[in-house]
């Protein structure tokens, strides 16, 4: 069924780096959610009317607040193909993750308004009406919303929409909800017990933490995620990959929408090699890297050391001995200056997120202390930082 919505509705779908064929994937995920919410919000405010289940109502509003969700974003992936302008040269992408972050805050209200009736409902419990053909309905429901979160799922992957996936997540979510609600009517039915109204609490809970994952999912492209790893290891095995580049470091990737990423990286290159031919290759690279990739990769260049031995041995002789005091560190930018007393070791140290300050100064401390037992010359002159990666 997703192929066959796919191949109907969405125009060169094996695009799918293309702006408008990403924007026909939004807009095909969008209608089909507005439909089949709305089908499911008629159908279950009608059950719970009935049979008077506060919990079946409250699903019921949990798929109104999807189909609304589903005309969010879908305004949101049509300001997202906006071309660049002259206020916006990276594009509108984001408009995407900004009508996430307003859906997340939609499912919130609906999850605080259902709490706050199934409260009333615990305060003051009644028992919800039975009936076979409305239990057959309510798990219908259960099947179309699996449905549509695998529909959501393979879509964003699909196209890498953290939007869509969120949104799978969300009614796989309401799977579990209309689950909850099936079992709190038969639990009254079979035992007499009124347990509608926890099992509305229960419900409200889901839809409470739905909308803080959807949430969360979105402001951290807003305020700058880490480099996924596989995705740092495409890019440096791509650059590293041409004739004059011996090493890279320093990778930051950018993101102004799932189909709008800029990323620096620092290229590494002999200290001896004619900077007219290094230009070159960086700018084939970069050249490169958009076309393949859609990445508009910056590179600045790094001279390094290869031809002088005495500075390569003692540059091995550096990373050994961090290596033996924090295996997860990492060294570049070396430099060595001669004296007749100093010896002058200049580097940056790349050091995981989860150091603290004194923890920093501790390895800084432990560091000149070995590197001074190998030779009572050194005199470190060391950068910190932390890894762009995710850990």
């Amino acid at each position: 069924m997703t192929q066959l919505l796919v191949k109907l509705f969405v125009k060169n779908y094996n695009e799918t780096d293309k702006s408008r064929v990403r924007t026909a994937y939004g807009v095909l995920s969008s209608i089909v959610g507005i439909i089949c919410n709305t089908v499911l919000f008629g159908v279950k405010i009608t059950i719970g009317l009935v049979i008077n289940s506060i919990s079946v109502m409250a699903d019921a509003f949990n798929n109104l607040s999807d189909a609304a969700s589903s005309i969010i974003g879908l305004v949101g992936v049509k300001l997202a193909e906006r071309p660049a302008d002259k206020e916006h040269p990276f594009g509108h992408g984001r408009f995407e993750y900004i009508a996430a972050f307003a859906v997340s805050f939609l499912i919130l209200q609906v999850g605080i308004s259902c709490f706050k009736s199934s409260f009333t409902k615990i305060l003051h419990p009644s028992a919800a009406g039975f009936n076979w053909v409305l239990i057959g309905i309510l798990v219908l429901s259960v099947f179309l919303k699996l449905w549509l979160s695998v529909f959501n799922r393979k879509l964003g992957r699909r196209i890498n929409s953290n939007v869509m996936k969120a949104t799978a997540t969300d009614a796989l979510g309401d799977v579990m909800i209309t689950t909850t609600t099936i079992a709190s009517i038969i639990i009254g039915k079979l035992t007499g017990l009124k347990v509608d109204g926890w099992m509305g609490a229960v419900v409200s809970v889901f839809v409470l933490l739905a909308g803080i994952n959807i949430a969360k999912e979105t402001l951290e492209p807003l305020l700058g995620e880490a480099v996924d790893r596989e995705v740092y290891e495409t890019i440096t095995k791509k650059v590293e990959s041409y004739e004059g580049i011996v090493g890279s470091h320093d990778l930051i990737v950018h993101n102004y929408g799932p189909s709008h990423t800029m990323a620096t990286i620092h290229a590494e290159v002999p200290n001896n090699v004619n900077l007219e031919v290094a230009h070159e290759t960086i700018d084939r690279i970069e050249r490169d890297v958009l076309r393949e990739m859609g990445i508009f990769l910056v590179i600045h260049m790094d001279p390094i050391e290869i031809n002088d031995q005495k500075v390569v041995e003692k540059k091995k002789e550096v990373i050994m001995t961090i290596k033996e005091l924090e295996p997860k560190a990492t060294i570049h930018d070396f430099r060595m200056i001669n004296g007749e007393e100093h010896i002058n070791l200049i580097f940056d140290l790349v050091v995981p997120f989860s150091y603290k300050e004194h923890q920093e100064e501790e390895l800084l401390l432990q560091i000149e202390k070995a590197l001074k037992t190998l030779d009572d010359r050194y005199q470190v002159v060391i950068t910190i930082e932390n890894s762009y990666i995710a850990e």
